[in-house]
């Protein structure tokens, strides 16, 4: 008498089973990464962090004293991730003209690990599947 747990029909079982295991990951994968996607465009980035507030943003990028010739003067409330997505892409960020948007976004790229921001930022960069 042949050995269940060997042979084609077990081999047939097993691939079976294994596809079923495979599907029922898949299925309880994706909403947990749509649900990932969503919070990750719900984030935000304040600009600049909380622990240098009052400086004002040049240019380029970097933080300068407030009242600092050419700087932009801090915008009213952090901004949302998908606002800096678009902004990234060459739009303006809310509120924002084209040169002060630009000083922001430079900014943004400048955010360190440690930052306010940084992990929001981040997650801007990850691939979306």
């Amino acid at each position: 008498m042949a050995d269940e747990t060997t042979g084609p029909k077990a081999s047939r079982r097993r691939a079976l089973m294994l596809g079923a295991a495979g599907a029922s990951a898949i299925v309880s994968i994706r909403p947990a990464l749509a649900q990932t996607s969503a919070s990750v465009m719900n984030c935000e980035i304040p600009v600049p962090d909380p622990a240098r507030a009052g400086n004002y943003i040049a240019p380029d990028g970097s933080l300068v004293p407030a009242g600092t010739p050419g700087a932009y003067p801090p915008p009213g409330a952090p901004f949302k991730a998908e606002d800096v997505k678009r902004a990234l892409a060459g739009g303006n960020l809310p509120g924002a003209d084209a040169e002060s948007s630009r000083a922001y976004t430079n900014y943004i790229r400048r955010l360190q690990s440690g930052t306010s921001g940084f992990t929001c930022f981040a997650s801007l960069q990850m691939p979306r599947g």
